[in-house]
């Protein structure tokens, strides 16, 4: 799928069965969408909110079954006929984006969690209404995998996520491990912070462990493409641990060595 973005995670890729790539790709442009107006560095504060008001507006209307004003929306308005997707999840996401424009620290996991309950579980759970798998058990694990997946993206742009005015870090924690804004601020790579990354990838992933029942329950494809995006956020923090969290100076993307490693780990290993 082309983006004008670098992604970490398979977005829609070739496993899957032609007839979810499509739909997939529409769930992805609408949260791309929303999510670039809310990170955008050019435009103005007001012109954000006005243009994620007018995104919910459209999502109203489809909700209202009335036609819609962009081809965006008139194609995510036949997706979610045609594949009943619950409405509600792609208002969760909506709302994630919005907190972006008033919210820029938070004070403990809680609030993290719930950020990625919005931003992040509601992809996990779309796929397996488009995958026709639903029950809660799949979901837990699903929002397991992707709130570990939101929180892999928070370490590794720590930086450019301050250059935006915000820090998706536990504020307890950091104050318990010694770590302030200024680590950030000058790019500090200490003892503090080393011990404070630390916890937060394993903690990333245990939600990744916890979650892999998944791709094991999915059948085929599904479940391949599934286990795919679960072994490319433990090759980045694979990654992220060799260097041992210093997301000053280090690129953590995946290469083309990487995504040889991910086609291993998928293909021979549990």
């Amino acid at each position: 799928m082309p983006v004008d973005h670098y992604e970490n995670f398979p977005v829609a890729s070739i496993i899957l069965p032609a007839h979810l790539r499509g739909p997939i790709e529409t769930i992805y442009r609408f949260a791309r969408s929303a999510d670039d107006i809310a990170d955008s560095e050019d435009l103005p504060s007001e012109f954000k909110r006005d243009r994620l008001t007018f995104f919910r507006s459209e999502l109203k209307k489809i909700e209202c079954d009335e036609p819609t004003l962009t081809p965006l929306f008139s194609e995510l308005g036949g997706l979610i006929v045609r594949h009943e997707l619950p409405i509600s999840l792609f208002f969760q996401l909506l709302d994630a984006f919005e907190r972006d424009l008033t919210v820029h620290r938070y004070e403990n996991f809680n609030q993290l969690q719930d950020y990625c309950a919005h931003s992040a579980n509601p992809i996990g759970r779309l796929l397996l209404h488009l995958f026709g798998h639903t029950n809660e058990e799949y979901f837990k694990w699903s929002d397991s995998i992707c709130t570990s997946l939101q929180i892999i993206n928070f370490l590794q742009d720590i930086k450019d996520d301050y250059d935006l005015g915000r820090i998706y870090l536990p504020k307890d924690e950091m104050d318990s491990f010694g770590v302030t804004e200024n680590h950030i601020k000058h790019r500090t790579f200490d003892v503090n912070w080393l011990n404070f990354m630390s916890f937060q990838l394993e903690r990333a992933r245990q939600y990744l462990h916890d979650g892999t029942e998944l791709y094991k329950k999915l059948p085929g494809r599904m479940g391949i493409e599934i286990k795919t995006i679960v072994k490319s956020g433990l090759q980045v923090l694979t990654k992220l641990d060799a260097s041992r969290g210093n997301v000053f100076v280090t690129n953590h993307q995946i290469n083309p060595l990487d995504l040889i490693k991910i086609l291993y780990q998928t293909t021979f290993r549990p």
